[in-house]
């Protein structure tokens, strides 16, 4: 960790850790979870001569290093059918359900006024449009499978839920165009619904989602270290200055110029995954990947 000039910081007690973004790699994670721990304050200061210092840490944090919580996004392509001696799918249904159902119906109203979307809204076309149109069309009652096992592709593949405990699974927070927030494990019908869409009359969905998925995330996340692994269409629901005081960080993975992986990088952020819910926060300071750097930033300083 790099410590800059002298900052003032006013009407504040205690110590205070000045972190130099620029320089923020992934080797402070620990030593920020660490100082969160020991409830000393710590700010940002990026170079810029202006002398302005904002919080990193809560001088309240009360979390544990082995319990993160993992931001991920949900997969394009979903698997088909559902399990049905489970309970059909309605929207208050799953660990969000109570705070997110009304948002939920609004969405399944708007959906079933489209006709379940058109081939601008869905991004797909025929057959594959088809299929997305008849389940967004019939989301309440629909057979449902746990998220861990609805989400498919390249980043779900390699994070291999299958095999991980049960209790790691519980541990994963999807960020979605239709639910909002669903927790792992929680039941998910079949849909496809992008969280940059553009859905009449809601508007741009991360937009229309973002107060909601704050305040609940804000809500959950009081005692967890979360970890965001999400591409910049779904981070755009997070309004982060409404989760100050929520410990953690943002995970990208970036080619040797420095550019975000994109599509390249989605099997290395499967494994990063895995290997976070399997060994804890620790993995981060020592994950090495052949093609990827990772970067590291706190969770609310972008």
């Amino acid at each position: 960790m790099q410590l800059v000039r002298d900052v003032a910081v006013q009407d504040q007690d205690g110590l205070a850790v000045v972190v130099d973004v620029e320089n923020f790699g992934r080797q402070c994670v620990t030593t920020i979870v660490a100082l969160a721990l020991l409830c000393i304050q710590v700010y940002s200061h990026s170079d810029d001569g202006r002398g302005q210092s904002v919080p990193v840490t809560s001088d309240k944090a009360t979390f544990s290093n082995n319990v993160p919580m993992l931001l991920m996004p949900p997969s394009e392509g979903k698997a088909q059918g559902g399990d049905r001696k489970r309970t059909p799918w309605t929207p208050d249904a799953g660990s969000f359900g109570a705070h997110l159902g009304d948002r939920r119906s609004e969405i399944v109203a708007a959906l079933a006024a489209a006709h379940g979307g058109d081939e601008k809204l869905l991004g797909v076309r025929r057959d594959h449009l088809a299929r997305a149109q008849a389940a967004n069309s019939s989301l309440i009652g629909a057979d449902v499978l746990p998220a861990w096992q609805r989400y498919t592709g390249v980043v779900w593949d390699h994070l291999d839920p299958e095999t991980l405990p049960a209790a790691a699974r519980k541990q994963i927070v999807i960020v979605s165009g239709l639910l909002g927030l669903v927790r792992g494990d929680d039941p998910v019908p079949d849909y496809r619904l992008k969280m940059g869409a553009n859905l009449r009359p809601l508007g741009k969905l991360s937009t229309w989602w973002r107060e909601s998925v704050t305040s609940e995330l804000a809500r959950l996340a009081r005692r967890r270290v979360v970890v965001d692994l999400l591409p910049q269409e779904h981070r755009a629901a997070l309004a982060l200055d409404g989760l100050d005081g929520i410990e953690g960080v943002s995970l990208t993975l970036v080619d040797p110029t420095g550019k975000p992986g994109g599509h390249f990088a989605k099997a290395a952020k499967g494994e990063l995954a895995r290997a976070i819910l399997i060994g804890g926060l620790d993995v981060i300071d020592t994950w090495h990947h052949p093609q990827f750097d990772l970067l590291v930033a706190p969770l609310n300083v972008h």
